[in-house]
């Protein structure tokens, strides 16, 4: 059974930073894209970031220049590394995999980050 699992949220100042990862157990050629998203209370899941198999990274606008994607595909997986972190961040981040596995979309539980301000 394919699984997702994000781990590395928690409470951070404004300012701060935070290390997302999520590690996956597809094998790295059935993945075509990898992505974060997050969804704050009472609002829409919303994307965030994502990373295909060649390595291109798209961001959203609210978060290009202080987020970055990666990808260890020896580790089977990704990262998603936040920066200079406003409190308008805060939401449950969420794992996504574009796969050319039946059924070619999996989600993982999501990992909660709230920022102070």
């Amino acid at each position: 059974q394919v699984q997702l699992v994000e781990s590395g949220g928690g409470l951070v100042q404004a300012g701060g930073s935070l290390r997302l990862s999520c590690e996956f157990s597809l094998s790295s050629s059935s993945i075509k894209v990898i992505g974060w998203y997050h969804q704050a209370p009472g609002k829409e899941r919303e994307y965030v970031a994502s990373i295909t198999s060649s390595g291109a990274t798209s961001y959203a606008e609210t978060v290009k220049g202080r987020f970055i994607i990666s990808r260890d595909n020896a580790k089977n997986t990704v990262y998603l590394q936040m920066n200079s972190l406003k409190p308008e961040d805060t939401a449950r981040y969420y794992c996504h995999v574009d796969a050319t596995l039946y059924p070619y979309s999996y989600w993982g539980q999501g990992t909660q980050v709230t920022v102070s301000s």
